[in-house]
């Protein structure tokens, strides 16, 4: 059942990381963005505005990427953590003549219920411990036929250090990521309509163990409850480098990771009153619904 993903996420550890997680843009994150900024092409309406979910950890540069494509709309950025909302500030404000002329204007802090006709979402939702309670706060910005665009890892990330790990006795190196049908369920189950769910796996390679390990740092940490429960010794890290060495380099000297990608696309549809003896709408939905009986 959808209430019942993820499994695998300690929701202490996704707090901490959350917070703990370094103000940058990491470069697989940055390509991502590039190729579902490249989906964008499908969409034939422009957004008069959208909301960027996070965009320091999504790739700065791909937000540029969005604006580019969308330069008169209206742009707001959510960033809950202080620290990566000041650096949003700082990157994304932009020159004061803009700002005064209102193109491209860059709003922050929270979101209008119902103010915006594109949500983006950019490499987030994996490391959330309640993603049904984003996909809430997702819904409840768009307006009525505004659309969502996100990505996230999904479960073959890692796998040739899941089976290493799984060899070695020792507890998994990550929690297990959702699969794609998954996420469209919960979708569903949050208010969207007609998802539109895709995938592929990039293959990233790496010289040495030790850039291995830099780069698996920058893009996240183990959330696995079942994860080492303390700090390990300089032993067991030496361990790890040299079987990683050994049984991950490939004929061409690398060491190769594989990254499975989730894309995801939804609508926001007009929403329907629940019949019954007795039926409440609110006033809000009334009109929306009065609104798509006229179109």
């Amino acid at each position: 059942m959808p209430s019942e993903r993820p499994p695998t996420i300690d929701p202490t550890a996704a707090a901490r990381w959350e917070h703990a997680a370094p103000a940058a843009s990491p470069w697989l994150h940055e390509e991502v963005g590039r190729r579902m900024e490249e989906r964008l092409e499908w969409i034939k309406r422009a957004p008069g505005a959208w909301a960027d979910w996070e965009p320091v950890r999504g790739g700065l540069q791909a937000h540029q990427r969005v604006v580019q494509r969308y330069p008169q709309a209206r742009v707001h950025v959510v960033e809950p953590q202080p620290a990566r909302a000041a650096v949003a500030r700082e990157k994304l404000a932009g020159a004061w003549w803009k700002r005064l002329a209102g193109a491209g204007k860059v709003d922050f802090g929270p979101v209008a219920p119902g103010s915006m006709q594109m949500v983006w979402s950019n490499m987030q939702l994996h490391t959330s411990a309640d993603p049904q309670a984003v996909m809430k706060q997702w819904h409840e910005a768009l307006a009525v036929d505004g659309f969502l665009m996100f990505s996230c890892l999904g479960p073959d990330t890692l796998r040739e250090l899941r089976a290493l790990y799984a060899d070695l006795g020792w507890p998994p190196p990550g929690h297990e990521f959702t699969d794609m049908h998954d996420w469209g369920d919960m979708l569903v189950h949050g208010g969207f309509a007609e998802p539109v769910m895709d995938m592929e796996r990039i293959q990233l390679a790496f010289a040495t163990p030790e850039r291995l390990l830099a780069e698996l740092r920058e893009l996240g940490a183990n959330l696995h409850p079942g994860r080492f429960p303390a700090l390990r010794g300089r032993g067991w890290h030496a361990r790890l480098l040299q079987e990683m060495d050994r049984r991950l380099r490939g004929p061409d000297g690398q060491i190769t990771l594989t990254f499975e990608v989730v894309y995801g696309h939804a609508l926001k549809p007009a929403p329907r009153a629940k019949v019954g003896e007795r039926t409440s709408v609110s006033v809000d939905d009334m009109r929306s619904m009065l609104r798509g009986g006229r179109t």
